[in-house]
Order: C-alpha cells, then sequence, then structure tokens
C-alpha cells in the first residue's frame, strides 16, 4: 500500500490563519511588544513562512489593520438599508457597529488602540476607515435633515460635525462596552441612540438648543 498523502492547506487560507493569529497578538500585546515568533507559533507555522507570505513586521501589521477596518466598515455599510427611515438605518448601523466590535475585541483593540501608538503609516490606515464612516453617517443625518427642513440643498458643512461626534462617541462607546461584561451590542447601541437621535429629533424639529445669553464673562 502506497504512502498516505497529506493535503496541502491553499494559501489563502494558510494566509488567513497566520493574520489571524497577528490580529490576536497585536491586538493584545501592541505592535512593538508582539514578536514574530510568538505570531507564528500560535499561527502553527514557522516563523521563516510568516516571513514569506507576509514579509515584513511592518508589512503584517499594516495588513492586519487594513482587513480589519474593511470588515468593519463592510458590517456597518451592508447593514444600513436605503429604504428604510433614518433613525432605523443609524439604529441598524450602530447594531452592526457594536455587535462587530464585540464579537471581534481583538480587532477593535488593534484599531482603536493599537494602530494610533504604533507610527503614522498605522494610524493613517485608521484613519482612512474613520473617515468612511463619518462619512456614512454625515450622509444619513444630511438627508434627515434636508427631509425635515423640506429644503434638499441643506450643505453637509452644517451637519459634518455632528457626524464627527457620533463616531467619536461611538468608538469610546465600544470600549467600555467591550470592558463591561453584563453591556450587550444592542444595549450599548440603545445608549447612544437615546443619547444622540433624542438630540437629533429636537434639531430636527426646529427646536435646537441654544447657549446662554452672554453674562459678560466670555467673549466665545
Amino acid at each position: 500500500m502506497g504512502a498516505v498523502k497529506t493535503k496541502r492547506m491553499p494559501r489563502a487560507v494558510r494566509e488567513q490563519q497566520m493574520l489571524d493569529a497577528a490580529v490576536r497578538t497585536f491586538g493584545r500585546r501592541g505592535y512593538r511588544a508582539a514578536s514574530m515568533d510568538e505570531i507564528a507559533e500560535l499561527a502553527g507555522v514557522s516563523k521563516p513562512l510568516v516571513y514569506l507570505y507576509l514579509n515584513s513586521k511592518d508589512d503584517l501589521f499594516a495588513t492586519c489593520i487594513r482587513r480589519e477596518a474593511a470588515a468593519l466598515t463592510d458590517a456597518v455599510r451592508t447593514a444600513v438599508r436605503p429604504d428604510v427611515p433614518v433613525d432605523r438605518q443609524l439604529w441598524d448601523g450602530l447594531r452592526a457597529f457594536f455587535t462587530h466590535t464585540a464579537e471581534h475585541p481583538d480587532g477593535w483593540s488593534l484599531l482603536h488602540l493599537r494602530a494610533r501608538t504604533g507610527g503614522e503609516p498605522f494610524a493613517a490606515e485608521v484613519t482612512a476607515m474613520r473617515e468612511e464612516l463619518v462619512a456614512l453617517v454625515t450622509r444619513l443625518i444630511v438627508s434627515a435633515t434636508r427631509e425635515a427642513c423640506r429644503d434638499p440643498h441643506v450643505p453637509e458643512y452644517e451637519v459634518a460635525g455632528l457626524a464627527e461626534a457620533l463616531v467619536g462617541a461611538a468608538e469610546s462607546l465600544a470600549g467600555w462596552s467591550n470592558g463591561t461584561p453584563d453591556v450587550t451590542a444592542r444595549q450599548a447601541a440603545a445608549t447612544l441612540m437615546n443619547f444622540a437621535w433624542s438630540g437629533l429629533g429636537n434639531l430636527l424639529d426646529g427646536r435646537p438648543w441654544a447657549p446662554p445669553v452672554d453674562d459678560g464673562r466670555t467673549t466665545s
């Protein structure tokens, strides 16, 4: 009887296995503390194979960031359906965001914490992802504003700051909820929805908050 031949793992599958190990290691230890030996051992391959497939440690870190950023933005974009009311679109997007970050805590740690401290090239990758999310939220708020005001020409810049604030709040809340075992993704999304949409609702109804009349103590 001839020897049984073992089936080789396809390159794409092996590469994803290495990236999974790298995301876990970088997400938990950071760029500088993580080692290629550690990543190779976790992936069950040799270190030379990691270098052969994914080049340098810098390249591996950048590839991990791109993969996790694409997965997060795809999850949010896919969840937002244009055929439902704007508040439902925002709710679906927030639920997708918090669900994804909860299910991939190492990936979220990589994006939210590790990439920002790894150096400018890595931070730029995360900035690109964030800008895409802000653009998506901006479009939602612009649509709601134009509909409420019955003015199709309300400029985006008037609500761009609200989108920036909402994405920033979602990022902070994801870090908090992931570290709080009793908080579900749905609860985190509801918390932010109550905080944000209530204020947006007043704005869209023509009841924006206004600062107090200057009492002489400040000129700003």
